[in-house]
C-alpha cells in the first residue's frame, strides 16, 4: 500500500511540475509587449522587401502629384 501512495504522490508531483512549465510557456507566449514586438518586426520586414517598398513609393508620389494637382487647378 506505501508503495501505491509514493508512486500517486510522485505521479501528482510530475503533474504539477508539467501543468507549471505548461503555465509557464503561456504567460511567454500571451506577453502582450513581446506579441506587439514580433508583429512590428513582420511589419517591418515586409515593408522593406524591394517589392512593397517601391509600390507604396510610388503610391504616395501618384497621391501627392494629384493633390498638387488639384490644389492649383
Amino acid at each position: 500500500m506505501a508503495r501505491d501512495t509514493e508512486r500517486i504522490e510522485r505521479e501528482i508531483n510530475e503533474a504539477r511540475a508539467r501543468l507549471a512549465s505548461t503555465l509557464d510557456e503561456l504567460a511567454v507566449r500571451a506577453d502582450p509587449q513581446r506579441i506587439a514586438d514580433d508583429t512590428k518586426a513582420v511589419v517591418v520586414a515586409k515593408l522593406n522587401e524591394p517589392k512593397v517598398k517601391y509600390t507604396l513609393i510610388g503610391v504616395g508620389a501618384l497621391v501627392v502629384s494629384l493633390v498638387l494637382v488639384k490644389l492649383f487647378r
